[in-house]
């Protein structure tokens, strides 16, 4: 993605930016101010604590945060007076290796932020393995460990004391830039000049960035007390923008329609490039919506978009009155549509209204269900210890490559710091081995880049001030990248870690070696694990993500069918369901984009399962066309034929998940044969019945499309 001036207000106004300056500091501070009084190594080890921990301060509650980070505290204090008593013994010290890789390693069935405790952990024991403490210094050492972490504690809580609702703007804020995103790509399809499969590509890319941005929002809000109790004017705001943002994403993924004949019918009129231009204009107001929202600075629309929608209106009637054997409802179709979207971007600006009091919607309990609960009983611990477990399986691979690594580091030795083979290997090894092979790649590339730019620096920049400075940037910019960029965090990271060994005078050439070779060798350990080591590959589990889209795309049909018939559907459960199809959805997607990095000879049927992603991207979106319509309309009765279609798709969709499932030893497999799509009578009906029906039938095709890609993808 090019860099524009709005994408780098977007980074200078970001959590991560701001994370970064604050990691940097609290880990500065302590050497710096001490190192003044003389106490330059108690310095360092204050802020070895304060790097540990701050490995667990991940976006989120801040009561979850504060937990995170008291636990992680606690353990490295731990791991640290252990590791000090054990470190002089080569047996004991690998079994500490052993057995602490793999508990902290099955943290990871608590969920991300005890997966971080965990690695806070293994990193004070590797940071120690080579430190030599006499065993009276081992307890006060520990105790600075432990200090050091409760001081990054305190800066983190006190920081959100001052600004405790910036985390959810800025959660917020990006999430709607994702969703500006989504809709300027939206706007390829309406171009002649794009490939559909390349935009159905990026769209579904897209899609996955939005859901995670979506996921971070509610975690910030619906688990945060203070938005949900205190329940100011500026919560109620918060909380009612997201609502409006969600609704606003499913009018956009709702806009469907057959876009290779609308470029065949209509690509030459130029009417469709218009369409285009006034998505963009949309994206971008919106884009900067979110931007004012992130950076908490007021925003005042600058775009006509009465305008451009009025010259779109006269433009459509002036292609309808040249062509008028040419139906032009598709056109008007995309017009009312436009105008909807337009409505709703400008309802997400009463959040700037600050004169107005934003009304109550909903409570604590109803903003719950949109939230996922992490389970940390110990049965959870203890019913993943089995190979079935694809937590499990990475804890021994993990085990394994730590050793292999501690054995390397210890027996051939290449310089004074093999703890960074051990170092790597934590932090390259991940559960899937796309993530493996891309962190590898990023952290090869980026030592070799950074190691170039911390020579040149301490070749060509004179004087320690300078050097000081730069060090404090490169700090700077690898915290605020680590969470967007690895290797961008990897590049600055290198340097400065060189600056920081020519202080202590060390020479730097022979750092940068050292780095590097360590690096590859813990690159290396880490990439054949990830490979050889019984690996879970992405295809093993496309099953059970197609079977979950497959069941959430039933219950949204019969959302439909429920709606057709007259039911009342509770908002909540409605947008509940509504959820489920764009999670799964995006788990799916996320899942193939992972698969597609894996080696050709491991990957299965990827036409065919890129087709189903595609397919059930459009069935959902012309479901949510229809429901969301007939749910504003109100209708009391609808035509009994468009049952048949809905229910005929909801059959065909639930033969489809049948298939998914491993079948049970000594069942037959199932061959029954698709139904063809019936050609429902439209005679006698209103002309917005006959279009009803047209649409019901569109969706019973697609549902039929995809009951014959399944079948393809499951040979």
């Amino acid at each position: 993605m090019p860099v524009t001036s709005r994408s780098v207000q977007y980074f200078f106004s970001s959590q991560d930016f701001s994370d970064g300056l604050r990691i940097t500091l609290s880990i500065l501070i302590p050497s710096v101010l001490l190192a003044q009084l003389g106490h330059l190594e108690m310095g360092v080890t204050l802020s070895t604590g304060a790097v540990c921990v701050s490995v667990v301060d991940t976006p989120g509650p801040v009561q979850h945060k504060r937990n995170g980070m008291l636990y992680a505290a606690l353990a490295i204090f731990l791991v640290a007076l252990l590791t000090g008593f054990v470190r002089g013994s080569l047996v004991l010290m690998g079994l500490e290796v052993v057995g602490l890789s793999f508990g902290f390693t099955m943290l990871l069935v608590y969920g991300n932020r005890a997966s971080q405790l965990g690695t806070a952990a293994l990193l004070i024991m590797i940071l120690m393995m080579d430190r030599p403490l006499a065993p009276g210094q081992v307890l006060p050492y520990a105790g600075l460990v432990l200090a050091g972490g409760l001081w990054y504690l305190a800066v983190a809580l006190l920081f959100y004391q001052v600004r405790p609702y910036r985390p959810a703007q800025q959660a917020l804020g990006q999430c709607i830039h994702a969703i500006s995103q989504f809709l300027d790509i939206k706007a390829e399809f309406y171009s002649a000049g794009t490939n559909l499969d390349d935009d159905y590509r990026r769209l579904v890319a897209q899609q996955v960035v939005v859901s995670e941005k979506q996921d971070a929002v509610r975690e910030v809000l619906f688990k945060s007390r203070q938005v949900l109790k205190e329940s100011t004017n500026l919560s109620r705001r918060m909380v009612l923008t997201f609502v409006d943002t969600v609704d606003l994403y499913e009018h956009i993924t709702a806009t469907y329609y057959d876009y290779a004949a609308l470029r065949a019918r209509y690509g030459s009129s130029g009417v469709l490039a218009e369409v285009a231009t006034l998505i963009r204009q949309l994206a971008l107001e919106l884009d900067g919506i979110g931007l004012a929202i992130q950076a908490n600075r007021p925003y005042r629309s600058q775009a006509d978009l009465a305008g451009a929608l009025e010259r779109l209106k006269e433009h459509t009637d002036a292609v309808a009155a040249r062509h008028p054997e040419v139906s032009s409802l598709v056109l008007k179709k995309i017009l009312v549509n436009l105008r909807n979207l337009t409505q709703r971007v400008r309802d997400i600006l009463n959040y700037f209204d600050t004169e107005t009091l934003a009304p109550a919607r909903g409570g604590a309990a109803e903003y719950n269900q949109f939230v996922s609960h992490q389970d940390y009983d110990l049965k959870v611990l203890r019913d993943n210890l089995t190979f079935n477990s694809s937590v499990f399986r990475h804890a021994v691979r993990m085990t394994l490559a730590c050793l292999a690594g501690y054995i390397v580091s210890k027996f051939f030795p290449y310089g004074h710091h093999g703890y960074w083979i051990l170092m790597t290997i934590t932090y390259m090894l991940k559960p899937a081995f796309s993530l493996t092979k891309q962190r590898n790649y990023q952290r090869l590339l980026g030592t070799v880049v950074g190691g170039f730019v911390g020579v040149a620096i301490l070749y060509f920049v004179p004087g320690q001030t300078a050097q000081f400075g730069l060090m404090v940037l490169l700090m700077v910019v690898a915290y605020s990248f680590q969470r967007i960029d690895y290797i961008v965090t990897v590049i600055a990271l290198t340097p400065f870690i060189l600056i920081l060994f020519s202080f202590l005078g060390l020479g730097y050439v022979d750092v940068i070696e050292e780095r590097v070779v360590d690096t590859g060798i813990g690159c290396l350990i880490a990439f054949g694990a990830g490979y050889l080591l019984f690996p879970r590959w992405e295809r093993d589990q496309l099953r059970d993500l197609m079977q979950a889209v497959l069941r959430a795309n039933v219950s949204y049909l019969q959302k439909l069918a429920d709606s057709l018939a007259g039911t009342p559907i509770p908002e909540t459960d409605y947008r509940l369901t509504r959820k489920t199809v764009y999670v799964s959805s995006a788990n799916l997607a996320a899942a193939f984009q992972r698969m597609l990095s894996e080696p050709k000879s491991k990957q299965r049927n990827s036409p065919q399962v890129h087709q189903f992603v595609v397919l059930n991207h459009i069935l959902s979106s012309n479901i949510a066309t229809i429901t969301s319509a007939i749910l504003a309309k109100n209708r009391p009765t609808y035509p009994t034929e468009g049952m048949r279609a809905v229910k005929q798709a909801m059959a065909v969709l639930s033969r489809s998940q049948k298939k998914l499932a491993p079948p049970m030893p000594g069942t037959p497999a199932e061959t029954a044969a698709l139904l063809d799509p019936v050609q429902l009578k439209k005679a006698d009906l209103s002309a917005d019945d006959r279009l009803l029906l047209e649409q019901l039938e569109f969706i019973q095709k697609v549902s039929t499309d995809i009951g014959r890609v399944t079948e393809a993808a499951v040979a």
